[in-house]
């Protein structure tokens, strides 16, 4: 395999880990604790793994002998910066516990668990995915592992491999099943232990003690750097307004973060738009306004960012995919059978009234993508509705009505962009390359400490990586009852940009004046090497998280 000079420049890179991973360890017991909400439900679905206690590791004086043991690791979901670098640092952790331990990679995701595929892997492997972007070390999947039959299939191999312990890497819904996993394997005594670690560029997996997922960092410094490109082209050319769309389906993380990087003229937050209960001429009305402002100062020129999960925070939309979300998941196959032609009538004759006559007034298009096949886990794929466009083609439309009216005085012309697939394989920056490795080793520390059901957490990063603080928290710990196809189910509840946060505070401070002015800031592309005020900066949301 050629590699680039960056590749190998990187392959030499030592991730920095918490001085306490460094040598023995001891876990110390925390709070014992209870989940976020419906206590009572969640206790009755988990009631081996819930309650357990917080754990956190300290240097202990006391060297151990551990056992060998077999550990399985599987990467699910969506790709994030850093995936690899947690293998790296679970299988260095094993190792140091005791060299005669071995990891298996389980091929695309949960399905190489229930499918029987997988690979050991070697030092020769590991070595060549260190500090790399991607999943391609084992490929990832979005299997979900829900039924008894999968988990007595996935069992199976893992008996047969002498599997003691599985390491799932994913998001809320893929920590939501190693959670449901552990308790079955506890339940039945399986002797199996499931540990989970937060993974999403979305950046919606966070909570008290996980403050941050990983890939977010990197994946926001991708989008920064060429939404910074564009703002750079835009003020040379003077003529386009740029529609951006970010990732973040069920929150707008990743686009409050690059407001904050680059200082566009708009940026939309979709928490905001539902706490004020815009409708979708509301955001266009808003858009538009300022459009015509800058017009008037000769400014025909701007920059958009819009998250791609805002259709759904819309109030009067959201009611809209709640109904058809319940209504498509029990006529799905009735639905199929309709001709194309016909599907829309259908639905619109089968909603209630207020939805019925908001989805008849959608433009064809969009119609069409919010009835589109769900994804696995029953929620509209919102990354299909081109919303940028949609946007743009209202605000033109609004415009064209207000320069009838002599409101409006400029030309407006747009572009459109969507970010997404270009910052989820990327090489992971010198943060994320850190904390993913220490997530990985804390993990391995975990599985050493008998644990099951637990999440790993490192905390403390905007401080040196000598400081940051290792350990676990329960995954019931994180979890409530939510609706998904259609009935109630327990899952890992979604971390949402918070009003009242310092990060949406201090963006909110600033976007008048970004918005008739042009205050851009060009972030440029992720350093590696150089003062550490270039190459090791968290991202701003954390920054300013941890200094409220």
């Amino acid at each position: 395999m050629v590699k680039s000079a960056l590749q190998i420049a990187r392959a030499a890179y030592q991730p920095k880990v918490p001085a306490a991973l460094k040598g023995a360890v001891k876990a110390v017991d925390g709070e014992y604790t209870q989940s976020v909400a419906n206590q009572e439900d969640v206790k009755r679905l988990f009631p081996n793994t819930y309650g357990m206690p917080v754990i956190t590791f300290e240097k202990s004086n006391c060297v151990k002998e551990y056992p060998a043991m077999n550990v399985g690791v599987i990467l699910s979901g969506g790709q994030a910066p850093g995936g690899h670098n947690v293998i790296a640092g679970l299988f260095d952790g094993i190792k140091a516990h005791n060299p005669a331990s071995r990891l298996f990679g389980f091929i695309l995701g949960p399905g190489g668990l229930v499918d029987h595929k997988y690979k050991e892997l070697t030092s020769d492997i590991i070595d060549e995915y260190r500090n790399t972007g991607g999943f391609d070390m084992i490929g990832s999947g979005r299997t979900k592992l829900e039924t008894k039959e999968q988990f007595d299939k996935g069992l199976e191999i893992l008996q047969e491999l002498n599997i003691k312990a599985l390491v799932i890497i994913g998001g809320d819904d893929s920590n939501t099943n190693a959670c449901v996993l552990a308790e079955y394997y506890k339940a039945t005594g399986a002797g199996i232990q499931v540990i989970g670690c937060p993974k999403t560029i979305d950046g919606d997996l966070k909570n008290e003690q996980i403050e941050t997922s990983f890939g977010f960092d990197t994946a926001c410094k991708v989008y920064s750097e060429v939404i910074g490109n564009i703002e750079r082209d835009c003020n040379s050319a003077q003529k386009y307004w740029h529609f951006i769309k970010l990732m973040g389906r069920s929150a707008s993380h990743i686009a409050l973060e690059c407001a904050l990087q680059t200082q566009p003229n708009i940026c939309i937050i979709s928490e905001e738009v539902e706490a004020k209960d815009m409708s979708l001429d509301d955001i266009v009305t808003y858009i538009a306004s300022i459009v015509a402002k800058r017009a008037e100062q000769g400014d025909n020129f701007g920059t958009v960012l819009i998250p791609e999960g805002l259709i759904e925070f819309i109030p009067a939309m959201k009611r809209l995919i709640a109904e058809l979300n319940d209504f498509l998941a029990k006529h799905d196959t009735e639905f199929k059978m309709i001709k194309r032609s016909e599907q829309r009538a259908y639905i619109i004759s089968k909603l209630t009234k207020d939805n019925s006559e908001l989805y008849a007034s959608l433009p064809e298009g969009v119609a069409r993508q919010l009835s589109l096949d769900r994804d696995p886990h029953g929620n509209v794929q919102v990354s299909l509705i081109e919303t940028e466009k949609l946007l743009s083609e209202m605000v033109s439309k609004k415009l064209a009505e207000w320069k009838a009216k002599g409101k409006y005085v400029g030309k407006f012309a747009a572009q459109h962009h969507f970010f997404g697939y270009e910052g989820r394989c990327a090489a992971p920056s010198n943060y994320d390359a850190d904390y993913c490795y220490s997530l990985g080793y804390t993990a391995s520390c975990l599985i050493a400490a008998g644990k099951t059901g637990y999440m790993s957490s490192v905390c403390n990063t905007t401080a040196p990586a000598d400081q940051w603080i290792a350990g676990g928290i329960p995954v019931t710990m994180m979890m409530n009852m939510e609706r998904r196809h259609g009935e109630m189910k327990p899952v890992i509840q979604k971390a949402l940009v918070k009003l009242d946060g310092a990060p949406f505070k201090e963006f909110a401070s600033h976007r008048e004046e970004w918005a008739l002015n042009t205050c851009y800031v060009y972030p440029g592309p992720i350093q590696y090497f150089g003062p550490t005020e270039v190459c090791d900066q968290p991202t701003k949301t954390l920054q300013l998280e941890q200094k409220a």
